[in-house]
Order: structure tokens, then sequence, then C-alpha cells
């Protein structure tokens, strides 16, 4: 059970430390304006995360400059800002996040900052969280279908376009371009998907992340947990995914990047599956990695999860 005291107290302390940001970043931008790295006069599009910053950036094109609050292989929901994030969101021109209560460490200042703002996901038919503390909550995840994500697209160039009207027809171009290239990795993953036989259908993670994924490519999701949190996989939760895959002979099951795989490797010490592999969802890989662009993150998923499902016949 986790503990609620500690968790409330955690938060007051980090309420302080964003009030506290909050006050420097503003006298910081009062002082000097936008000092966001790059030396231009293009306005500064802030993002909550990478998978984001890509996206937006195809959008975007040269006109604007994207930047993301997060790094590579950063965990998202119970990121922590520092002084110079907030620094940082307070000088940009405009801020994006996703929405869906994913950044609820974010929405404790971005309001109190005097800079537009728009949530990505307004728009995408949400699928809720089935368990858990969580239960009924949409599952923030909306991202792991390229289907949503043309929907991201349109969104931020819509925003893009009151940010910055003279280049309104541009964005509208780049997002629809974009978006024809996510209805061909959306067409690839589910194509891909579809060699499965139907008792190699179940998608076993760490984390609920997939729920979206799942429902494009008809595969039935099982988690250990449904939201990363501060305190994750109880006996409970461990033991209900080792039933679940003994069950139903599951070949494979997988982990995110962004966490330990330790309470995965329990369920494969226990039954025949055997580890499929790490699949990217909150986080990019740095330039030189396996999923440096959203597209490749959603095709290195595919490959990996049909790959480790197929026994490698893939």
């Amino acid at each position: 059970m986790p503990n609620f005291s500690f968790r409330r107290a955690k938060d007051v302390r980090r309420f302080a430390a964003v009030l506290t940001a909050i006050s420097l970043a503003l006298g910081v931008t009062a002082c000097g304006g936008n000092s966001s790295a790059g030396g231009d006069d293009k306005p500064v599009v802030l993002t909550t995360f990478t998978v984001l910053a890509d996206v937006a950036k195809n959008v975007a094109g040269d006109k604007l400059r994207v930047e993301s609050i997060t790094k590579a292989g950063a965990e998202i929901h119970g990121y922590e800002p520092t002084p110079g994030d907030i620094r940082k969101a307070a000088q940009a021109d405009l801020i994006l996040d996703n929405g869906l209560n994913l950044e609820a460490w974010f929405a404790q200042f971005v309001e109190d900052l005097d800079v537009p703002h728009a949530v990505v996901s307004d728009g995408v038919e949400v699928i809720p969280i089935a368990e858990d503390s969580y239960q009924g909550k949409p599952n923030p995840h909306a991202w792991m279908s390229p289907k949503n994500v043309q929907i991201y697209a349109n969104n931020m160039a819509t925003a893009f376009a009151k940010l910055d009207p003279s280049h309104a027809a541009e964005f509208e171009a780049n997002a629809k371009a974009y978006n024809t290239q996510l209805q061909a990795v959306q067409d690839e993953m589910v194509s891909k998907l579809s060699v499965l036989s139907e008792k190699q259908r179940a998608l076993v993670t760490c984390e609920g992340a997939f729920s979206y994924l799942a429902r494009d490519a008809g595969l039935k999701e099982v988690y250990i947990w449904a939201v990363n949190a501060e305190q994750q996989a109880t006996p409970q939760q461990i033991t209900r995914a080792i039933e679940f895959v003994k069950d139903n002979q599951v070949p494979a099951v997988f982990c995110e990047s962004t966490v330990s795989d330790a309470p995965m490797q329990q369920v494969v010490g226990a039954t025949d599956a055997k580890f499929g592999g790490v699949l990217y969802v909150d986080s990019l890989s740095e330039a030189d990695g396996p999923v440096p662009t959203y597209l490749d993150l959603m095709r290195h998923d595919a490959k990996v999860i049909t790959t480790a499902l197929t026994g490698g016949t893939s």
C-alpha cells in the first residue's frame, strides 16, 4: 500500500521548490527575455518530453525552435523539474504538453506562467485505465497510436499558427506531410503484428502503456502495474502476471526503456516465457540510439514485439 503521508509531504516540498523556481524564472525573464540556446529570433516551443518534441519539429519545420524539458531516457511520469527547467518554461513562447494526467508535475506551475499553452492530445478517443488505483482515469499514452499522433500534429499546427500566423500555411502543409508518414507507419505496424497467431496475441509489459497500440493491432494488453509510480511491482501484481503468462502460455514478455526490468525478470524466472526485449514509450533514445525519432520508436516496438512473440521468425 502506498505511503500517502510520505507522498503528501513530498508534494509539499516539491511545490515549495516549484514556487521558488517560478520566482527566479520570472525575475530572469523580466531582466533578459528569451535566452534559450540558439542565438536566433525564432519563437521557442517547449515540450514536456522528447516524443512530443520530435513530432513538433516535423510540424514546425525551420520556422520555430523546438526543445524538450526532459532529456532522452527520462522517466516522464515522476519527473521533478529543476529551477533551470522552470526558467526555460518561463522564457518559452509556447508550451506543449500531452495532457491526460501524464505530466502532473508540470501542471503545478504551468498555469502560473505567462506563456501560451496547448494540450496536444485534445480530440483523441481516450482509453480508460482498467484497474489498480488509476481505474477509470484516461490512459495517457495516446501517442502509442500513430493514428492519435495525426491528431497531435494537427493540434500542433493550429497552436503554431496562432503563435506565428505568417507561417500558418507551412505548418498545415508540414502536418499533412507528416500525417502521411504516420499513416504509413500505422499500416506497417498493423501488418507486421497481423502475423501473430491467436495464442501469440498477448502483450505483457511492465507498465500499461500499450493500450492504444494493442487496440490498433488487436492484441490483449496485460501489465504488472497500470502507471509508473513511486511504489510499483507489488508481489500481488507480479503473481498476477505470472499466472496469466502460465495460463496462456505466453512466449515472451517485455519492459520499457525508462524503468527497471527486474520485476519482469521475476516473471521470466517463474514461467517458460523469455524476455522479449526493451520497448520504448516515454522517451526517445539519443541520436545514435535505436529510436532517435517517434517513427523509429513505433517501428522498433512493432519489430521487437513481433519477433519475440513469433519466436524470431518474422
